[in-house]
């Protein structure tokens, strides 16, 4: 199979590229640029992305937006324009679609949150979306806190948990909905090889924690304490409108995956991370 990949340098993209190519698949890396070429392709997974974890003022706000949402129609416009089009589109979207809702048990059928993340996540989407006219099926995974090595969230956590200095955010009640790099690498080809699966899917797995426990399995993973709060207003001065992403409680269930047949390597918090932390 013939597979595209924009964002393929990053954390997850590279992982993907480098497992494709294991299965014998051929690999070739999209840019997204003013007029991105698009070379023959059974499949387009589309990665690429502004990083979200900076402050965002108007600047930051302005190249995230374009990034994802411009860029995805850049890549629909390169879908549109080749000569043979792939049969299937897998775009990356996010589950802080859903906002802030406490402990509300979310599937793809809750309805999206207002605000800049709820509202970039949906216009990110209805971008990917505009490649269905074109005969693409588009699956647009919402995905969550992503645990694997060499990168990501646990890449920025490590340090301080290290050095015992691992905190707790906030009141700790907020739920934390993630997924183990593989199984993310997993669902993806799952959405590939599925002709059945399309539209919204929560690529997060079935085992959401509060921040507190969250907190408590890395520090037991990491054999250190963690004992620090680090309060509320602290995160707003130090993140400022992006703490968001650390205070929301988004509590996210992977019902259409699930429905489909999909089955997790690490559907459990404590197993997910001893895997992400274990030497290669």
């Amino acid at each position: 199979m013939r597979i595209a990949i924009t964002g393929a340098s990053g954390f997850i993209g590279s992982r993907l590229a480098e497992e494709f190519r294991a299965q014998g698949h051929t690999v070739s890396a999209v840019r997204l640029r003013e007029n991105p070429v698009l070379s023959p392709s059974d499949a387009v997974v589309h990665l690429a992305g502004e990083n979200l974890a900076q402050r965002w003022n108007l600047a930051a706000k302005r190249e995230i937006r374009a990034s994802r949402v411009d860029g995805t129609r850049r890549l629909v416009d390169a879908i549109a324009q080749s000569a043979e089009r792939p049969s299937v589109l897998v775009s990356a979207s996010a589950i802080g679609i859903y906002g802030n809702r406490g402990d509300e048990l979310l599937t793809e059928r809750s309805v999206p949150a207002s605000g800049f993340l709820g509202e970039l996540c949906q216009a990110w989407e209805a971008a990917a979306d505009e490649a269905a006219p074109l005969g693409v099926r588009v699956v647009k995974l919402r995905i969550g806190l992503v645990l694997g090595p060499h990168g990501g969230a646990l890449a920025r956590m490590i340090p301080a948990f290290k050095l015992g200095a691992g905190a707790r955010l906030g009141s700790g009640k907020q739920w934390v909905s993630w997924i183990h790099i593989a199984d993310l690498a997993g669902m993806v080809r799952f959405a590939i090889e599925n002709p059945a699966l399309a539209g919204a899917v929560n690529a997060v797995a079935p085992g959401p924690v509060r921040n507190t426990k969250f907190t408590r399995e890395l520090a037991r993973a990491l054999r250190r304490p963690a004992f620090a709060v680090i309060p509320e207003f602290g995160l707003k001065l130090l993140f400022g409108e992006m703490s968001t992403v650390l205070l929301d409680s988004v509590r996210v269930t992977p019902e259409a995956a699930l429905a489909a047949g999909f089955r997790f390597w690490y559907p459990d918090l404590a197993p997910a991370l001893r895997a992400a932390l274990a030497p290669e």
